[in-house]
């Protein structure tokens, strides 16, 4: 069973993901390792490639890696739009760079539809440039998880 993590405390090291290839790279370092990892989207993503392109590529992967605990987080970039149409796809995590006052808002309507707003500032590896996207990904989560796969990990769509 694969296993996203419900919205809320706990999200694993960030690694951003441009292709089926890196999701797939995050989700087998972090099934290894036994532990849980936030696939987080290039900056700005849900514009330029689609929400449903992301929501398909972490499907994919996470199927591939059964036992790996993860987050997929769409980045909505500066967007509430696009976070709006993000949480009506079913997203439960979506990042917004925006305004204080709109991500307030914004947050507010994610938590009523069960989502997770994230804002602010991420530490993440960036595997775009990546020669080795596996051995990355297993360097970038040995290196700054602190704790196995969270308590009450499940999959949601």
């Amino acid at each position: 069973m694969t296993k996203q993590t419900p919205p809320g405390p706990g999200i694993g090291p960030a690694i951003i993901v441009h292709s089926l290839d890196h999701a797939r790279a995050a989700l087998a370092a972090a099934a290894a390792l036994g532990r849980p990892v936030t696939l987080l989207s290039a900056p700005g993503a849900a514009e330029y490639a689609g929400v449903a392109w992301f929501g398909k590529i972490v499907t994919l992967a996470a199927a591939e890696w059964p036992d790996a605990a993860y987050h997929g987080v769409i980045d909505c970039a500066d967007r509430p739009g696009l976070v709006l149409a993000a949480l009506r796809h079913g997203m439960t995590h979506v990042r917004f760079t925006g305004p204080k006052v709109a991500a307030e808002k914004l947050s507010a309507i994610a938590k009523e539809m069960g989502a997770e707003l994230l804002s602010g500032r991420l530490s993440a590896l960036d595997l775009r440039a990546a020669a080795d996207p596996h051995a990355a990904c297993r360097g970038w989560l040995k290196a700054r998880s602190r704790k196995k796969n969270p308590k009450g990990a499940r999959h949601s769509s």
